[in-house]
C-alpha cells in the first residue's frame, strides 16, 4: 500500500516528521504526541477534528487536542452525552432518554414519557455511567450501510435519529459504537470511556442534570442556577413540542411536505407575542420605568429586538428614545489595555459611565440634553452634532449595550427606573434525541453571514475572533442575565435552515491550510442536516433579517 508522510505538531517543541505504513492508526501514534496520552480527547488531520482511531491513508499534519483546550471540552462533553446514551438503554429500554438545553455547565435530561425520574432512577444511571468509566472501554468510530443504520436506530427507540437520515442521501451512515450501542456520529468522541471520570448527575425540575467540568476544570464546580433562563427554554421546548418541531428531522419533514411558509408564520408570531408580552410588563411599570436597558451575547439580535419592542411600546402610548452606548466610548486613547496590550472595548471602564449617567440624571428632571456622537474613524467622540431630546411623562429611553444589565453602568439610577431585558437565541431545536444544538453555534453562523453581509469578511475572519467575543460574553454579560427584569428569546428554529443558504459557500471557501478550517468543517457537516428554507420566505420584520439583509427597519 506504501508509505504516508506524517508530521505531528507538538506543544512548546518542534514539530516531528516521519514516514508510516499507509493504514496505520492514529491511536498507535500518541507516544510521538509528547504530551499524556490520558490528555488527548481527539485529534486534527490536516486541520480537521477526527477520532483517534482512524487510518491514514494520505500524507497528514497531525495535531492533538488537548480535554483542557475548548476544543477539547466540547468533545468531552458530547462523550459524558454518550455514555449517558449507552446507560439509559440499558436501564431503560423501554422509555427515550431526551437531551434539552444547556444549564451552566450542564445538560438538562427528561424522559420523552413525560413522567419525572426519581431518585434511584438518576442514581442507577450515574453508577451505571461510572461502571462503564471503570471498565475503560474503547469508543470506536465506523461506517455502517443506510439501512442498516436505520434499522438500528428505530430498534433503539431513536426516532428522531431515525427520521434525521431522511435528510442524508449517502449510501454509508457514520456512527460512535461503544458498548455494542451506535449513534450517529456529529463529531469526533474521546477514544475510551476511562477519561470521563468527571462528571455528576443530579434531579432537577421534571428531569435531571449531567454536569461536567468548566473548560480547563477536572472538577465540577458548585451548581449554579438561572432560573430564568431555563424557564424561557422550557417554555419554547413546550412550544416545540405542541408544534411537533422539536428536532431537525421535523423541520425537514415540513420543507419536504410544503408547509414550511405555514411553520415560519407561526414561528414569527409566536415570538411577536413574546415580545409583546415583554412590552405590556414594561407599560405596567410605566410610572416608574424611564429606561429599558438590553442586553445579550453577540448576534442576539438585540437591533431589531430593540426596534421591535419600541413599536410594540408605542402601540401602547410609549415614546420610546434610543440611546446607543457606542457614543459613550472613552476614545481609543484612553481605553484600558487588556492581557495582550491591545484595547479593551468591551470592559465597562471603555464607556464613559459618569458622563453617561450625568445625562440620564438630567432627562429625568425634565432637562434637554444633546446626545453625544462618537467618530469611529477618528477614536474620539464629537464636541457637537448630536441629537437634542427631552423627556416627557410618556417618553421612555431604550439603551442597548453589553453592560445593559450591569448595575455599574448606572449606579446613580435607582433600580425601580429601570427594566433590564436580556436577549439571546435561546434554540430549543436539536439535532437528535441525544444530540443538541448549541446555542452559541446559532449565534456564530449569524455573525459569520452578517460578517459578510455588511462588513465584507470571511467566514474564516470571523470564527478566528469567535473565541475573544465568547470570552467577552462570559466575562460582561452572562454574569449578569439572572438580574434581568424579562429574558427574551430571539431564536428562531427554522432560521439554520436559512442561514445555511448564505453560510455554506462561505464555509466551503475556508481551506485546509488555515487553523479555522477545522470549525468551518464541523460547521459545513453541521449544516448537511438541514433541508434547505429559501430566504425569500423570511418576513421582513423578522429578527432573521438583521443578519441577512433585506430588513423593513433601518440600522
Amino acid at each position: 500500500m506504501g508509505d504516508v508522510q506524517v508530521q505531528i505538531i507538538r506543544k512548546n517543541d518542534k514539530p516531528l516528521d516521519i514516514t508510516v505504513p499507509a493504514g496505520t492508526r492514529i491511536n498507535t501514534l500518541t507516544g510521538h504526541f509528547g504530551i499524556d496520552e490520558d490528555s488527548i480527547a481527539a485529534v486534527k488531520v490536516n486541520n480537521e477534528r477526527v477520532s483517534l482511531n482512524i487510518s491514514l491513508d494520505v500524507n497528514v499534519t497531525l495535531e492533538p487536542i488537548s480535554l483542557d483546550t475548548p476544543e477539547g471540552a466540547m468533545i468531552y462533553r458530547r462523550s459524558l452525552a454518550y455514555i449517558l446514551a449507552i446507560t439509559a438503554q440499558k436501564l431503560f429500554p423501554e422509555r427515550s432518554l431526551y437531551i434539552g438545553h444547556s444549564l451552566g455547565n450542564s445538560y438538562y435530561y427528561t424522559f420523552t414519557e413525560g413522567k419525572k425520574p426519581s431518585e434511584e432512577a438518576v442514581s442507577s444511571l450515574k453508577n451505571g455511567m461510572l461502571e462503564l468509566v471503570k471498565k475503560d472501554l474503547p469508543i470506536t468510530f465506523k461506517h455502517l450501510a443506510y439501512e442498516e443504520a436505520l434499522a438500528i436506530f428505530r430498534k433503539n427507540n431513536q426516532t428522531d435519529t431515525a427520521l434525521l437520515l431522511d435528510q442524508r442521501s449517502e449510501s454509508r451512515v457514520r456512527v460512535n459504537v461503544c458498548s455494542g450501542y451506535a449513534d450517529i456520529y456529529v463529531e469526533p468522541l474521546v477514544p475510551k470511556t476511562g477519561l470521563l471520570s468527571a462528571f455528576d448527575l443530579m434531579p432537577y425540575k421534571d428531569g435531571f442534570l449531567l454536569r461536567f467540568p468548566a473548560v480547563g476544570k477536572k472538577t465540577i464546580d458548585p451548581f449554579e442556577d438561572s432560573p430564568k433562563i431555563f424557564s424561557v427554554y422550557e417554555e419554547y421546548k413546550r412550544w416545540g413540542r405542541i408544534v411537533g418541531v422539536r428536532a431537525v428531522g421535523e423541520l425537514n419533514a415540513r420543507v419536504a411536505q410544503r408547509t414550511i411558509r405555514d411553520y415560519i408564520r407561526i414561528a414569527e408570531i409566536f415570538q411577536e407575542r413574546k415580545l409583546s408580552k415583554i412590552a405590556e410588563e414594561i407599560y405596567d411599570r410605566r410610572d416608574k420605568v424611564k429606561a429599558v436597558l438590553i442586553a445579550g451575547p453577540s448576534s442576539s439580535g438585540k437591533t431589531t429586538s430593540a426596534k421591535r419592542l419600541s413599536i410594540e411600546l408605542m402601540v401602547m402610548g410609549i415614546k420610546p428614545v434610543a440611546i446607543s452606548l457606542d457614543d459613550y466610548y472613552v476614545g481609543t486613547e484612553n481605553t484600558p489595555k487588556d492581557e495582550k496590550g491591545d484595547p479593551d472595548f468591551e470592559c465597562l471602564e471603555a464607556l464613559d459611565v459618569p458622563f453617561l449617567n450625568k445625562q440620564l440624571l438630567e432627562l429625568f428632571a425634565g432637562e434637554e440634553i444633546t446626545l453625544p456622537v462618537f467618530d469611529f474613524k477618528s477614536g474620539k467622540r464629537k464636541e457637537s452634532g448630536g441629537k437634542k431630546i427631552r423627556m416627557d411623562r410618556r417618553t421612555m429611553l431604550i439603551i442597548e449595550g453589553i453592560h445593559g444589565l450591569n448595575d455599574a453602568l448606572t449606579p446613580r439610577i435607582d433600580r425601580e427606573m429601570k427594566f433590564k431585558l436580556y436577549v439571546s437565541a435561546l434554540t430549543q431545536l436539536n439535532l437528535d434525541d441525544h444530540n443538541r444544538i448549541p446555542t452559541s453555534d446559532n449565534r456564530l453562523l449569524r455573525r459569520m453571514v452578517r460578517d459578510y453581509q455588511f462588513r465584507g469578511m470571511t467566514a474564516a475572519a470571523t470564527i478566528k475572533m469567535w473565541p475573544s467575543v465568547q470570552s467577552g460574553e462570559r466575562k460582561h454579560i452572562f454574569p449578569y442575565q439572572n438580574g434581568a427584569d424579562a429574558a427574551f428569546n430571539s431564536a428562531l428554529d427554522y432560521e439554520l435552515a436559512v442561514l445555511k443558504y448564505y453560510a455554506d459557500p462561505l464555509l466551503r471557501a475556508v481551506k485546509p491550510g488555515v487553523p479555522e478550517y477545522a470549525e468551518a468543517a464541523r460547521l459545513l457537516s453541521f449544516l448537511g442536516n438541514f433541508a434547505p428554507i429559501p430566504p425569500q420566505y423570511v418576513p421582513g420584520t423578522s429578527i432573521l433579517r438583521e443578519f441577512i439583509g433585506e430588513s423593513e427597519f433601518k440600522y
